[in-house]
């Protein structure tokens, strides 16, 4: 299938590495040029060079760190520049403490309300102007399974996410005659160092290997094994190609089945 992918211009945010970096690659694959972001600029440029030595579309990309107020600013000034304009945005951000919400300080909420709410909102309304004069444009923000089934010790993901299902949704029904699709795309148990993470933490909690925890968690999903970034990022090229054209205001697991509720 044809994507119609080739010459669209694409900003990925928090795509140093794990999912970010996995949809920023079958982007660019499928002929987007591409503008990744984040806090390493070492780590960017390295990502960068690697996804435009595979040829079909380049990747460009800017320092940019979603926790600080200007961040939204500087990447949509950075894709004006490197990729002359905005034709799909994908809001990844990365995951918030782990912690109970009883135990959560006020600060923390605010803080963390800035950095995975505010600056998704902020570069996603700085884009639609321009997608929708062109009547077309895609904005996809990567959630988790938590605004489905919470999950425990992740109060701040489950509740801030969730945030961002409302307005999605909203959105994507004020935009959608003007040519402009907005979706959420939930990952279940995906291979990423932030799954490592948690799976460590968890282990650290309840005093059992980290092997152990893996395979209790793998034994919760109906495929038996954690997804990996390719086939998650796969569904993301999708939603935001020209075949998706009548998906929007959408929920969409990529999650092995692990989600329990229809």
């Amino acid at each position: 299938m044809d994507l119609e992918l080739s010459g669209k211009r694409a900003v990925v945010t928090a795509s140093s590495r794990g999912l970010g970096l996995g949809i920023a690659g079958a982007l660019a694959r499928e002929g987007a040029d591409v503008l990744l972001t984040g806090r390493s600029g070492d780590r960017l440029a390295k990502a960068a060079a690697e996804i435009t030595a595979r040829g079909n579309g380049r990747a460009h990309f800017v320092v940019a760190d979603l926790a600080q107020a200007d961040a939204a600013r500087t990447i949509h000034a950075a894709a004006t520049t490197a990729l002359g304009g905005i034709d799909i945005v994908v809001n990844n951000t990365g995951g918030p403490p782990l912690a109970a919400m009883a135990e959560t300080p006020l600060t923390v909420l605010r803080d963390q309300f800035d950095a995975m709410v505010m600056r998704v909102v902020e570069l996603s309304c700085l884009a639609l102007p321009a997608m929708r004069q062109a009547g077309w444009g895609r904005i996809l923000t990567v959630a988790s399974s938590g605004v489905v089934q919470p999950i425990p010790n992740l109060g701040l993901s489950n509740t801030l996410r969730s945030a961002l299902v409302g307005w999605s949704k909203t959105l994507s029904s004020e935009v959608g005659r003007d040519g402009v699709t907005v979706n959420v795309l939930l990952p279940g148990r995906i291979h990423t160092e932030r799954v490592d993470e948690i799976d460590a933490a968890a282990s650290k909690r309840q005093g059992k290997p980290v092997a152990e925890i893996a395979a209790a968690s793998h034994a919760t999903i109906p495929l038996g094994r954690y997804g990996t970034v390719e086939e998650f990022a796969a569904v993301a090229a999708f939603l935001v190609s020209g075949p998706a054209s009548y998906v929007t205001g959408s929920l969409i697991r990529c999650d092995g089945g692990m989600i329990r509720s229809v």
